[in-house]
């Protein structure tokens, strides 16, 4: 029964791509003007934010060939798109060369909006100091869309965001202004899926979740979001797709904080957890592995889920295992700090006065990306505790901490080694040599994957 259940809900899902599949092709057949999201070459779609998530959309659209405004309020994220200092793929560098020749048109004016056939928001939603969620950046895209939107638009919102969001944001004032939903605009939420610094999932093969108002509103969605990928999976609603990414969000967060549970178990038992994880990641079902770390940055893992349980606690809804995978998250880098004390200790050294590097200071392997990096608050609660603290990153050449301190990353590696009285290891860029580190005298390995450093100490 089982079997059949799943061979059923396999034939529903492909089902669904087709019909979706299908209704964008009969819209991207259509001429431009004839009241449907065309894809003809004059189709032209403005993205509003060109941060990690926008950028790369942009990007992908005008490689399909598709007219495109890349609007974002800071005239210096322009400026740095247009020479092509900004964090890619190589492959998406080339292209984004290409398109800014052709295809892609970056402005700073929200009145540009009104001139789009589609509009797709891609801006960050981030939390507070106190992991609480900050909607200030959405709720001020939304509204510069909602004032400039016009008849015919189709407008996507992919930010991760409540359950609600699309119909608060965007929805309502949209209305406000007359405008019918499903009739005269066509709203939907699809939650964005671009890894930073991954080469492995193109843009166009990950599948995009599609939610709309109405049903109209979907088919319009999907119309054009096909043009950057090659399957489109339908729900029934924008709130279907909000929950969808927080969900992903959190799934991944809560197995993050068991791998690290994991770790300390490991670690009580005199075993290796990285052989424990991938051994374990030799089972072909019902397994999915997950690494311990020194915490969890970027803007997804550390803050998607906080959307969740905030938007939870108005309703006295309790999610224990969330809140608690939260706190072991928040709780990591002072887990690694409190480390540093022990080894330290362990040599009769104390952290005040001792120079430290943290190796590695962006929030993930292969960019220079350190949004919500654990390396910062770990290096502010170093220097806080009276350490002299640096870091080596290949990829980032500054750094700045809560506090508002600016950090220049120390050079160079060898005689840097032998001033150490200890180097933690946050992140291991892809072909970076750590041969350096052999002449360091402690060394905490906070990847737990440096297992070519005999003389390493795990968190």
């Amino acid at each position: 029964m089982l079997d059949q259940a799943l061979v059923q809900a396999h034939d529903q899902e492909v089902d669904e791509i087709a019909v979706a599949a299908a209704h964008a092709q009969q819209f991207l057949r259509q001429p431009a003007g004839a009241g449907k999201a065309a894809a003809a070459p004059d189709l032209t779609v403005a993205i509003v934010g060109l941060g990690y998530v926008g950028l790369p959309t942009a990007i992908a659209l005008a490689s399909g060939g598709v007219q495109v405004i890349g609007l974002d309020s800071s005239a210096a994220r322009l400026t740095a798109i247009r020479s092509g200092a900004v964090d890619l793929l190589d492959s998406d560098s080339e292209l984004l060369s290409k398109a800014l020749t052709r295809h892609l048109d970056l402005t700073t004016d929200a009145a540009m909006i009104a001139t789009a056939d589609a509009v797709v928001i891609c801006v960050p939603t981030p939390v507070d100091a106190h992991l609480i969620p900050d909607l200030r950046p959405l709720a001020t895209a939304c509204a510069s869309v909602a004032k400039h939107a016009r008849a015919g638009q189709t407008i996507i919102l992919t930010s991760t965001s409540y359950v609600g969001t699309t119909r608060d944001l965007l929805v309502t004032p949209l209305q406000a202004r007359g405008l019918r939903i499903g009739a005269d605009v066509y709203v939907a939420f699809s939650p964005e899926r671009i890894n930073p610094g991954d080469s492995h999932y193109a843009h166009s093969t990950v599948p995009r979740v599609v939610g709309g108002v109405t049903a109209e509103c979907g088919e319009r969605a999907a119309a054009i979001l096909s043009r950057t990928t090659e399957r489109i999976h339908a729900v029934s609603s924008p709130e279907a797709a909000e929950l969808t990414k927080l969900f992903e969000n959190t799934f991944r967060a809560v197995n993050i904080a068991l791998a690290n549970e994991m770790a300390t178990a490991s670690a009580a038992l005199s075993v290796d957890v990285t052989e424990v994880i991938d051994a374990a990641a030799t089972k072909p079902y019902g397994f999915m592995p997950f690494a311990p770390g020194p915490g969890v940055g970027g803007h997804c893992i550390p803050c998607d889920p906080h959307y969740l349980l905030w938007q939870l606690r108005t309703q006295r809804v309790e999610l224990p295992l969330v809140e608690s995978a939260m706190r072991d998250i928040a709780g990591r880098p002072t887990q690694v700090v409190t480390r540093i004390r022990d080894l330290l200790g362990d040599r009769g050294r104390s952290v005040r006065g001792s120079r430290i590097a943290v190796v590695g200071v962006a929030y993930k392997p292969g960019v220079e990306d350190v949004r919500e990096s654990p390396a910062l608050e770990i290096m502010a609660r170093l220097r806080e505790l009276g350490a002299e603290v640096g870091f080596v990153d290949p990829y980032v050449r500054s750094i700045r901490l809560p506090d508002g301190t600016e950090v220049i990353g120390w050079q160079p590696l060898q005689e840097l080694a032998e001033a150490l009285d200890l180097a933690v290891l946050h992140t291991r860029h892809p072909d970076t040599d750590l041969g350096w580190l052999k002449a360091v005298p402690t060394v905490l390995d906070a990847t737990y994957r440096a297992i070519d450093l005999d003389h390493r100490s795990l968190v």
